[in-house]
């Protein structure tokens, strides 16, 4: 393996805010002048990404290339889970769909990777100077540690000192990490260089009464004691995304669908910073209310969720709306469920070979679903509507073929059309449709004129632009908590 430095980041649980953390080394590296890349081996996730190769990527280890200065490359996500149920994933490799695995199948498959895993890493390693790598849960899950590729079987493979994090903000820190640092083989515990309290509210002073006899009882040092910081980065998404549950009041309403199965729900980050629109989440026809404009999201299952809309009631819920004039947009899934049929010969969806569902019909569109995955990043020109002119940067990933009668949502920069709109329905497969600000900007100066709102001077920011700003925010905080210097000790200099 190269001797490129490399810090590791593992937690004591999932949500223990890892990844936020490998962000903020990413952006400090990258403000000392150092060529710095993310790396996690294996990330479960429905948020995604399509990189300019046209591969699919985690957006988490996206977001940390960002923070890095980098373009994100497949190689800083070898491999990609993405549930499609309860107990089973597509799992995607280097960019790539590898098929669909039951857990246990992946299970005794997932050791075959490493190679592949080793040599993204490796070829990451030549090109930098410092690579940030996250594991993903604990490393102390003693089911899973005998075939382990993402926590300490990774360390030990790439020779990565690591950092243990805790989440104060749930309770027991104290426990969590004596009991990860006790749970560990001798080898293991050796790895761990220094201990992250994490997510800490209040006045550290009370704190540090705790932090020798944890210092003790480990032999590891606490290198840092990380503030809560509220930060509006793009999250790793988790099985249960909690999706902004507190909502802030704002003038202008969007409401957006909570699937079970959501993905890529960080298309929505743009709105939340538009300082008219207030966006909420809602998974009942009760909490929907008559909002400025209704958000079908994009899922991974999409004929189970939309199943899922019919039997909950939103459904009739949102035809009722959008019969009443209210402007629905569909993105993705959301855009296949708004067409009159949705077809899965093959029963490439996980249902019966041959199914055919009826669809909310409020677009002159079908789907018939295929095996192939579309992957490829975009650039358009918004046609209709209040999004007219918008100039738009995103990606496709979907897996169907969507046939269009009616008149396109935008216009490709290769001519082709793309989307499908009518009336005040508007349907694309764009994920990113707000990251440019535009299409942010015309849609909240159209809903402002149908409440009789001015909106002069409400003029969202670039996407991109706002998360410069987070995480140079995000960089200072934890800077000022962590030991840097010791942190570039146990790198090596």
């Amino acid at each position: 393996m190269s001797k490129t430095r490399c810090i590791m980041v593992q937690g004591t649980m999932s949500g223990a805010g890892k990844s936020l953390l490998c962000t903020a080394l990413c952006r400090i590296f990258h403000q000392d002048g150092l060529r710095c890349a993310p790396f996690k081996s294996q990330n479960m996730a429905l948020n995604s990404y399509v990189t300019r190769e046209g591969l699919e990527m985690g957006r988490a280890q996206v977001v940390q290339a960002m923070a890095a200065g980098r373009e994100p490359d497949v190689r800083m996500n070898p491999i990609l889970l993405k549930p499609c149920s309860d107990v089973g994933s597509q799992v995607i490799v280097n960019g790539e769909v590898r098929g669909q695995m039951p857990a246990r199948d992946y299970f005794r498959y997932k050791k075959q990777l490493m190679p592949e895993i080793l040599a993204a890493y490796g070829s990451l390693a030549a090109e930098n100077d410092v690579i940030v790598i996250e594991g993903a849960g604990s490393p102390a899950e003693i089911n899973l540690k005998a075939d382990d590729i993402v926590n300490m079987g990774l360390a030990k493979r790439v020779d990565a000192p690591v950092l243990l994090a805790g989440d104060i903000d749930r309770g027991g820190v104290f426990a969590q990490l004596y009991g990860t640092v006790a749970l560990l083989e001798p080898e293991e515990r050796a790895r761990i260089k220094g201990l992250v309290i994490n997510k800490f509210r209040g006045d550290v002073e009370i704190l540090r009464p705790g932090l020798e006899p944890l210092e003790q009882k480990t032999g590891v040092p606490v290198v840092g004691v990380v503030p809560y910081v509220r930060t509006q980065i793009d999250d790793e998404d988790s099985l249960a995304p909690s999706l902004n549950e507190t909502q802030v009041h704002k003038p202008l309403d969007a409401a957006v669908i909570r699937l079970p199965r959501i993905s890529n729900f960080t298309d929505f980050s743009p709105l939340e910073q538009h300082p008219l629109l207030g966006v909420r989440y809602v998974s009942r026809p009760a909490e929907l209310g008559r909002p400025d404009v209704v958000i079908l999201p994009g899922t991974k299952s999409t004929l189970d969720d939309l199943a899922w809309l019919r039997q909950s009631g939103l459904e009739a819920a949102v035809l009722k709306l959008a019969a009443a004039g209210v402007p629905v947009v569909g993105i993705c899934g959301g855009y296949q469920m708004l067409g009159r049929t949705l077809s899965d010969p093959q029963g490439t969806e996980g249902g019966t070979p041959g199914a055919v569902c009826r669809g909310l019909g409020l677009l002159p569109v079908d789907t018939v679903f295929c095996d192939r995955k579309t992957r490829t990043r975009v650039e358009a020109e918004a046609l209709a509507g209040p999004f007219a002119g918008a100039r738009l940067e995103g990606y496709e990933i979907h897996m169907g073929k969507t046939t269009v009668e009616g008149q396109p949502f935008c216009r490709l920069s290769d001519g082709r059309a793309e989307g499908c709109v009518s009336g005040k329905v508007y349907g694309t497969y764009l994920h990113g449709l707000f990251d440019t600000g535009e299409a942010t900007a015309k849609l909240a100066d159209a809903l402002c004129r149908a409440k009789g709102i001015d909106p002069a001077g409400a003029q969202p920011v670039s996407h991109r632009a706002f998360q410069e700003q987070e995480f140079d925010r995000l960089a200072a905080a934890v800077r000022g908590a962590l030991d840097m210097d010791a942190i570039y000790r146990m790198m090596g200099g």
